[in-house]
């Protein structure tokens, strides 16, 4: 029989991966709902290296563009509205205590006098 046969499997040895490759592979293993292991299978990469990548990202050691990390909304305070009228009555149990500054703590007569306490020393 003189056949042709072709080995398919893994790679035996050292390789070589480009900083693309890298935050490639780091982009698809650390996408929300991505199993790592499924990665480093698909990819037959170590999962020691996708850690060792990992790190280096953070560190700021892979040399190119970064893909998009998510980012922090910016948040403002406003001023506090201080009403035109007077509050409506408490109804029955319910304790309602303004603070300076139009902070306004609602809680029914069942609250635990500590955790209230606690509370209440934060936001004066």
């Amino acid at each position: 029989m003189t056949g042709r046969m072709e080995v398919v499997g893994r790679m035996s040895g050292r390789r070589r991966w480009s900083d693309e490759e890298k935050l490639e592979i780091l982009a698809e293993a650390f996408r929300p709902g991505v199993r790592v292991c499924d990665v480093i299978a698909r990819r037959e990469v170590s999962s020691s290296l996708i850690y060792t990548w990992r790190k280096q990202l953070r560190e700021g050691k892979l040399v190119c563009v970064v893909p998009s990390l998510p980012v922090f909304a910016e948040v403002q305070v406003a001023e506090p509205v201080v009403p035109t009228s007077q509050p409506a009555p408490c109804s029955s149990g319910l304790i309602q205590i303004e603070l300076p500054g139009g902070v306004r703590v609602s809680v029914d007569a069942g609250v635990d006098a500590d955790a209230l306490a606690r509370v209440l020393s934060v936001l004066r």
